[in-house]
């Protein structure tokens, strides 16, 4: 019986067991069974084997769509993508740095006139909140003089017409006029915040960081860079990590009476690890920026012997046309590289597979119909 004997690679080495013993199979066969075997590996290889074969080399990436751009990562442009392409943006929202208070319906006010206690409440009567309410038409009523206009005023405003209207009964009155309890205007925090709720707005100016603060904090789940404020039947954004991180001062405004804060919660930005990585999965950008080489090694790395480490390629949309950078890790400048550029939102991460384990692969898929065709030879004989 004639036997068709196949020659070895140059080098075995890398080659996986199952592969090294189909090649020991191959050398019994007859040359009919050698031949379909060697078209079955050819088409094989040219079918689509479930993973991503992108060109590694300058050559093959020539016959690329030209809507794909291909940018090899090196030292030379590595610095344009070393900071995440969404920065801070100031809001729009006024900041009004400056703040008086201005007394309102339902606030309470107290009203000393020293060395005469006669024209204070009674010692009985003193307790929190207690004093003279501003009522539904803007006054208070005070002994001697009467209705005081108080509404949209400031306590000193108020103070110094006290004064005057007391002075044709009391000679040189010494009157001191404070708000003893705020309860006229206020803003609301709602949304990712630990404890939600309304605050009182007083004397000492309320910002918007004090405001989350006073509200038990925002929650893991908040996103800081969406707060929006509602102001007079507008919605303001305001990007309170950009206070926190980039120093915008603008983006941590002074409270209007009626502001509503809301913190809304953190959406989903991932970028996903596919191919020849040893645990493939989203990694989530929303927290804090992360670079390719972190991303990869929080999921455990490169497999083993599998991955071409060429052809560690990131696909990005950029301005409607597909961006891939291309980060060979063969080197270790390469390796280093990969620390400096930081992932975006939506980005893919994608390690192809090592030629040699491509055709490791389509042997191995054979390996059901060698035997079989191996024993339907020595059957035959």
């Amino acid at each position: 019986m004639t036997q068709a004997s196949v020659a070895a690679s140059p080098s075995q080495i890398g080659l996986t067991a199952p592969v090294r013993h189909l090649l020991a199979r191959l050398r019994h066969l007859r040359p009919g069974a050698l031949a379909w075997l060697t078209s079955a590996a050819l088409l094989l290889s040219a079918c689509s084997d479930s993973y991503v074969n992108f060109p590694v080399t300058a050559e093959g990436q020539d016959d690329l769509d030209e809507n794909v751009e291909v940018i090899r990562l090196d030292i030379t442009n590595i610095e344009s993508f070393t900071l995440p392409s969404r920065g801070h943006e100031a809001t729009s929202l006024p900041s009004g740095r400056n703040w008086n208070y201005l007394v309102g319906t339902g606030d309470i006010l107290s009203v000393i006139v020293f060395d005469h206690p006669e024209l204070t409440l009674p010692e009985g009567e003193r307790s929190a909140g207690s004093g003279f309410r501003v009522q539904s038409d803007g006054t208070i009523n005070y002994p001697f003089v009467g209705a005081v206009a108080a509404r949209g005023r400031p306590p000193e405003q108020i103070r110094n017409d006290l004064t005057q209207r007391l002075a044709r009964f009391i000679p040189d009155p010494q009157v001191d006029v404070r708000v003893a309890s705020f309860n006229s205007q206020g803003i609301v925090v709602s949304g990712q915040v630990n404890t939600p709720n309304r605050q009182p707005l007083t004397t000492v100016r309320l910002t918007l960081i004090e405001a989350i603060n006073a509200a038990g904090g925002a929650t893991d789940a908040a996103d800081l860079r969406e707060v929006t404020v509602q102001r007079g039947g507008h919605v303001y954004p305001v990007d309170v990590q950009g206070f926190l991180e980039a120093g915008l001062t603008q983006n941590n405004p002074v409270l209007r009476n009626g502001d509503v804060v809301s913190v809304p919660r953190r959406r989903a930005e991932e970028a996903y690890l596919l191919g020849e990585v040893a645990r493939p999965d989203a990694i989530d950008l929303s927290l804090e920026p992360i670079t390719l080489t972190q991303a990869v090694t929080r999921q455990g790395g490169l497999a083993d012997s599998r991955a071409d480490v060429r052809g560690v390629f990131v696909f990005r949309i950029h301005q409607g046309r597909t961006r891939v950078f291309q980060l060979d890790t063969s080197s270790p400048t390469g390796l280093l590289l990969g620390t400096r550029f930081v992932l975006e939102p939506g980005d893919v991460v994608y390690v192809i597979r090592s030629p040699l384990q491509r055709w490791n692969d389509t042997i191995t898929r054979l390996l059901p119909s060698v035997r079989a065709i191996a024993t339907a030879d020595s059957l035959g004989d």
